[in-house]
């Protein structure tokens, strides 16, 4: 039996696949166009995972055998820092509270009620990751076109690649899970992620990966940081030879205060990074 003819290419494609093997330098064009459907032709995506399969980071269409880097979150020392929303001021203030609380705990209740059903109907449809680049690849492009395109550099690529490259090049990875339904998120990603302040200190001292949690691969990422609220930020190193979460911010918290909180954490941690930078250069012992 023949085997099927390959479909030709549009002109957008083809000008993708010109692009794509010239900023990889790839000599096969097969496998320059293998890589670009394998991507869904987004040449952004397809251009990171082959920079960080060169990096020596494995592809997320061709995953290693062994299970992937764990995280340890149960360290008893992390930093926590949780901010609560304000309470009601005055006499105005606590009247419209204590009327509307009634209506928030049945509507709430009754979500849940109908969210906890929902699930032996219909399984959550989050729960399996076909396309974990595909994942952060939409997260980022529906976040820009709310938010505008100012904003700290995404990591392009999935939870355990940006885990891998923080560990290779003892890195702190600052991780943003995206609640969309939540009241604090649009202000959060307005006044305080896109903020020049913190853009710029994110830029110059960490890698940040973000996914939406409604999305497989930012839900998955959600159960296994186990976040309580919205906004969530959790900053990752390697410490004691593990990848650690070694703080946790969750609240809607302002720019200013963003930054003196992760200032505290990083250098509350540095001595680690400095022990296993001293440990890599050090000659092993045979």
């Amino acid at each position: 039996m023949a085997a099927p003819e390959e479909q030709e290419l549009s002109q957008a494609q083809t000008e993708k696949l010109l692009q794509f093997q010239d900023l990889t330098g790839l000599e096969s064009m097969d496998q320059c166009r293998r890589t670009l459907e394998q991507h869904n032709w987004n040449i952004e995506a397809a251009v990171q995972d082959r920079l960080n399969e060169q990096e020596g980071v494995p592809s997320v269409f061709n995953p290693p055998p062994t299970r992937p880097l764990q995280v340890n979150t149960t360290d008893h020392r992390v930093y926590s820092y949780i901010v609560s929303r304000p309470q009601p001021r005055g006499l105005l203030g606590w009247s419209y509270y204590l009327i509307m609380l009634p209506f928030r705990f049945t509507y709430y209740t009754i979500l849940d009620i109908f969210r906890f059903a929902l699930r032996f109907i219909r399984p959550d449809p989050r729960g399996r990751v076909t396309d974990p680049v595909g994942d952060v690849m939409s997260f980022i492009q529906s976040f820009e076109e709310k938010y505008g395109r100012s904003h700290p550099v995404f990591y392009q690529g999935t939870y355990s690649q940006a885990l891998n490259d923080a560990k290779r090049e003892l890195r702190f990875l600052l991780v943003y899970l995206h609640g969309e339904d939540h009241q604090d998120t649009d202000e959060f990603c307005r006044t305080t992620l896109c903020s020049e302040e913190v853009l710029t200190f994110i830029n110059t001292r960490m890698l940040f990966w973000a996914c939406s949690t409604s999305k497989p691969e930012g839900y998955r990422v959600s159960q296994a940081l186990r976040e309580n609220t919205y906004p969530f930020l959790a900053m990752i190193m390697l410490k004691d030879r593990k990848m650690t979460v070694v703080g946790r911010l969750e609240g809607l918290i302002q720019p200013e205060d963003l930054i003196n909180q992760l200032t505290f954490i990083m250098e509350a941690n540095q001595t680690y990074l400095m022990s296993e930078r001293l440990e890599r250069r050090l000659p092993k012992q045979y």
